[in-house]
């Protein structure tokens, strides 16, 4: 099958094409390196794990897969560009993980906010019109977020549920309660996505993704902690507007930095490793639905909360040797701490999907890939304390029980 990858040069766009090409299929790809330029130059950051360039990913992409893989540099807000791209390429699946997926990144302020929505709409929105003109059998698999939906104190189905409302019934889409500007993008992409498939004909799966986390792929050879080809490694970032929960922690923990859950850390949301989410991926571009179709799927693997995980960290970290303590932050997100959350995850599950193995197991994996960057975490260690508030200026956030200016340990 041809796929192609808007975003490959991201966390997930890298592993996901090295997996699919494992997998037999040829694989294209675009990206315009906004990830890399965010984290640099407005975070004062860089990957926990060094990344090669795109060329130098091409090169070791050929050398362990035996094929080419196509690569177009530029921005997807340019319809001639994604014109070009998916003419010239005629995929079966595009797999748009090109947009901005920072929350955070989102929030900083009205230069921000506009930024995210305009790239994450537009660059659906093109894609969209250029299958429908080009390659309109193709399927699209979108990625959303199950922030999409927020935290409602109902039952969470897999996109669409019943309505029983004053004697009628109907099939509806799920409403969506997002978080964030960036979250709201997701939502306002995913209706576009919709109306799409009903309007055109065309074939769509959205990906409710939950939180990923992890350092590898089994594609990327070598066990943990041992050298590999660098090339093929993935990013993974710990900054305060593209580190995530899990990600984070595990920086934290190598360099003997507190461990920091937001707020009370009682907030619940779906996570899966990064193995776990390149298989479902792959199992969802290799069944694809019926044309006019529109599906939802929830792509996680269990339900955690932050304190839970942070535990986690601390207590696998322990068993390597370090003594990791946790220090709640003020929460600079607004939402809930204490709510319902049970979302439904069956439609991966009736395709094949089956987790890869226990949180511990990759906490374990992750922690010994990141020893032998410790240096490399520790020169950032600042940015480890996120400074993107919702309702403030931006400022570092203190720790919760500490009413002193936060000082970095």
């Amino acid at each position: 099958m041809r796929v192609f990858i808007p975003g490959v040069d991201g966390y997930l766009g890298w592993s996901l094409a090295q997996h699919l090409a494992a997998r037999g299929h040829e694989v294209a790809g675009s990206d315009c390196f906004y990830r890399r330029r965010w984290v640099e130059e407005e975070m004062g950051s860089w990957s926990a794990i060094p990344i090669a360039s795109m060329q130098e990913r091409r090169d070791a992409f050929k050398e362990r897969y035996g094929a080419e893989l196509r690569f177009w540099e530029g921005d997807l807000t340019n319809y001639e560009l994604v014109a070009e791209m998916l003419e010239d390429f005629r995929p079966e699946a595009v797999v748009h993980l090109g947009e901005c997926p920072s929350a955070p990144y989102s929030m900083v302020d009205a230069k921000h906010a506009i930024f995210v929505q305009v790239n994450n709409i537009v660059s659906t929105f093109n894609l969209l019109f250029a299958m429908r003109d080009l390659c309109p059998d193709a399927h699209l698999v979108k990625l959303g977020t199950m922030g999409e939906y927020g935290t409602p104190n109902l039952d969470i189905p897999e996109g669409f549920f019943e309505v029983d409302f004053r004697g009628r019934k109907d099939h509806l889409l799920f409403p969506r309660d997002a978080g964030s500007w960036y979250h709201w993008s997701k939502v306002h992409g995913s209706n576009n996505v919709m109306f799409a498939c009903k309007l055109w004909g065309l074939r769509a799966t959205d990906i409710m993704q939950g939180v990923v986390f992890g350092t590898r792929i089994d594609e990327m050879g070598a066990v943990p902690g041992s050298p590999s080809d660098q090339r093929l490694t993935t990013r993974l970032d710990f900054d305060g507007c593209f580190g995530t929960a899990i990600n984070r922690f595990c920086c934290e923990a190598v360099i003997d930095h507190p461990i920091t859950p937001f707020g009370k850390g009682s907030q619940r949301r779906g996570f899966l490793p990064l193995r776990d989410s390149m298989q479902c991926l792959a199992l969802t571009v290799e069944n694809p639905p019926e044309r006019g179709d529109y599906r939802v799927f929830n792509q996680f693997a269990e339900v955690y909360d932050l304190g839970e995980l942070a535990t986690k960290v601390q207590k696998v970290a322990a068993e390597a040797g370090l003594h990791a303590t946790i220090r709640n932050l003020v929460n600079p997100r607004a939402e809930q701490e204490d709510h319902y959350y049970n979302p439904d995850h069956d439609h991966l599950f009736e395709l094949g999907y089956r987790p890869s193995g226990d949180i511990d197991s990759e906490i374990r994996v992750m922690l010994a890939d990141l020893m032998p960057h410790r240096e490399r975490i520790a020169a950032k260690r600042d940015v480890l304390i996120p400074d993107v508030g919702w309702t403030g200026p931006r400022r570092k956030m203190k720790y919760l029980a500490s009413e002193e200016p936060l000082a970095i340990p």
